[in-house]
């Protein structure tokens, strides 16, 4: 029986360059300033890759490996939670292309492969999008947003 699954696409456009943003998903001390999480790699094509936590506990929430890169291009990787680590049908993936866009980058992220339904799928379609609003701001002004606002009551 084969499980169903669903992707989340989000593009974004950044006024930056390609090498910034590729390097602000990829290096600890400037994904932590926007994500409050460091991407933990050497990003080399079939490595493994930790989403830590930027806190004193340290603790990695996410893992996979490194499928693809193509800097400042391309980086594709499997994702999943740290606790199913040992369980292939609860790894997704994930695409991020980067192209210059005039005076600026369309950032595609594309999540794929995700089990429909499942708690992933969920936090995903929510987190994406205040990541990478964070990413924007931060590469734009120099502060990224509070992913852990909550909204206002009416």
């Amino acid at each position: 029986m084969t499980r169903e699954t669903t992707s989340f696409v989000y593009v974004t456009y950044i006024r930056s360059t390609p090498q910034k943003v590729f390097e602000a998903i990829t290096k600890p001390d400037v994904a932590r300033r926007y994500w409050g999480h460091e991407n933990v790699s050497d990003w080399k094509a079939g490595s493994k890759w930790e989403h830590i936590r930027a806190n004193d506990e340290r603790t990695v929430e996410l893992v996979g490996k490194v499928v693809e890169i193509s800097p400042p291009t391309r980086l594709v990787m499997t994702w999943a939670n740290a606790s199913q680590a040992d369980d292939p049908s609860k790894y997704s993936r994930v695409t991020f292309g980067i192209e210059e866009y005039d005076t600026m980058v369309r950032l595609t992220v594309t999540h794929d492969e995700l089990e429909a339904g499942s708690g992933m799928a969920k936090g995903i379609s929510q987190g994406w999008p205040a990541v990478l609003s964070s990413l924007k701001s931060f590469l734009e002004t120099g502060s990224g947003i509070d992913l852990f606002a909550k909204p206002k009551s009416a």
